[in-house]
């Protein structure tokens, strides 16, 4: 006998479903705008939102009323999760598409070296803050090491979507410093995936050699099947779609979102997955980005502003109020800016780069945003993070996002443009004009595409 159908949703979960979608991203758009007005990343007011929702102020306030609209049932919650778990992987996606990977190969040497001192640097400082964060905070002894070692990889990352807005809005992006922080970001970004995909398995199986050997075993397996078996076939499917924009944009988004089921199926994390799959698809040759307009569209203007307004939700800046908390925010907060700095400075100078290019580099490197606050959600989901930890963490990814353009405004205006410079904004803002340019990068043919030699390289 076949199995009964299952029931659709009920009526009132539906309903409050759709009040939290439609409320959260209203507010989120509407706090969002408001932060652009003030100067602010958008990021800010979207997150903004959920926190304004959460238990910081509307469930503190009436807690009748937040508990209507925002139940603690586990099945309404999943719901609204689901929506923000998808955004995550396009959101992700898309990043990987916009890879700009001859960018990469371009600025090879000096961005493979300032972007590992910027890993290396603040990953050691944050596995060695961890243990004592966890002593302040009374996380119990078993759960230290793994959350070290997360605090460490939440401290090393980027958030190139971040980086490349900002430097588009400051119209630094055909500068030499602008492209190599792009470059070394998006290293950042990679390693950064990486990494959490590795935690992800340790958590489940615990923090041994053993577990840790097995998760970077799955981890090459998959990298060697998506070289082997994943590029064909990526240029194959986005071949039969050649021609329709609409069919092009929605092979892009399922196969992303098979690519997370199938990292996710592996004990890893799934937006390495998205991520991996974004690299193929922009990488395939068969691919537009100006195509991925319209799910771009879709997901920054709906998708993303929800996922973000949950995230908030999750915040509690009533835990701030525990002296513990507030220190090890401090704390946290310091070390992620003074590693990232310090990293990046290194590696800049080892390169042969400017002090003030080296700080330039720093002061955008330092911008965590989006990157970080993912990290955040994965965290809180693994276990690894509580409430007061998740909070440190994405107050963390605000505070240096917002940081980063003042810095990195401050820095470059020492740095002397070069002709070569000009030539490439001339042909970058013509570019632009003309609507060809790719997002979070140059024009494809202009002058920065071609790319010439570094001043450190040369």
């Amino acid at each position: 006998m076949s199995a009964a159908p299952v029931p659709p949703i009920a009526a009132h979960p539906l309903l409050i479903f759709l009040l939290q979608v439609g409320v959260l991203l209203l507010l989120a758009i509407m706090l969002g705008r408001l932060a652009s007005r003030c100067g602010l990343p958008p990021i800010v007011g979207e997150l903004s939102a959920g926190v304004l929702l959460g238990p910081s102020l509307f469930g503190w306030v009436a807690p009748d009323a937040a508990a209507w609209l925002l139940p603690s049932d586990p099945a309404q919650v999943h719901l609204l999760d689901a929506v923000g778990q998808i955004a995550v992987l396009l959101l992700v996606g898309l990043t990987g598409i916009e890879m700009d990977l001859r960018m990469i190969r371009r600025r090879g040497g000096t961005a493979l070296r300032v972007s590992l001192a910027g890993l290396l640097v603040p990953l050691a400082l944050g596995v060695g803050l961890g243990h004592p964060v966890a002593h302040m905070l009374g996380i119990d002894t078993s759960d230290r090491q793994m959350f070290a070692f997360f605090l460490g990889v939440a401290m090393c990352v980027s958030a190139i979507p971040v980086i490349a807005k900002t430097l588009m809005d400051m119209d630094l992006i055909h500068r030499d410093v602008g492209q190599l922080t792009l470059a070394a970001g998006m290293i950042d970004d990679t390693f950064g995936w990486l990494m959490l995909s590795v935690v992800s398995a340790m958590t489940v199986g615990g923090l041994t050699a053993g577990v840790f050997a097995e998760a970077v075993g799955s981890l090459l397996l998959v990298l060697l099947i998506a070289l082997i078996v994943g590029r064909p076939l990526v240029r194959r499917a986005l071949r039969l779609c050649k021609g329709s924009d609409e069919r092009t944009v929605s092979a892009a988004a399922a196969m992303i979102l098979l690519a997370a089921a199938g990292t996710q199926s592996l004990g890893l994390e799934a937006v390495f997955g998205a991520y991996l799959c974004g690299m193929l698809i922009g990488s395939s040759g068969e691919f537009d980005r100006a195509r991925t307009g319209s799910l771009r569209m879709v997901v920054l203007a709906v998708l993303a502003p929800v996922f973000f307004a949950t995230a908030g939700l999750r915040i509690d800046l009533r835990a701030l109020t525990e002296p513990a908390v507030l220190g090890a925010a401090l704390i946290v907060l310091v070390i992620a800016v003074l590693g990232k700095f310090a990293g990046a400075y290194i590696g800049a100078r080892l390169s042969r780069l400017s002090r003030w290019e080296a700080l330039a580099l720093g002061a955008g490197m330092n911008a965590r945003g989006v990157i970080e606050i993912i990290v955040a959600m994965v965290g809180l989901r693994l276990g690894i993070l509580d409430t007061r930890t998740y909070t440190i963490i994405v107050l963390v990814a605000v505070v240096t996002s917002v940081m980063a353009p003042p810095l990195l405004k401050a820095a470059v205006k020492r740095i002397d443009c070069t002709p070569e410079e000009q030539r490439r904004h001339v042909a970058w803002r013509g570019a632009r004009e003309r609507g060809s340019p790719e997002p979070g990068g140059p024009a494809r043919g202009s002058p920065a595409e071609r790319g010439s030699p570094e001043r450190a390289e040369t």
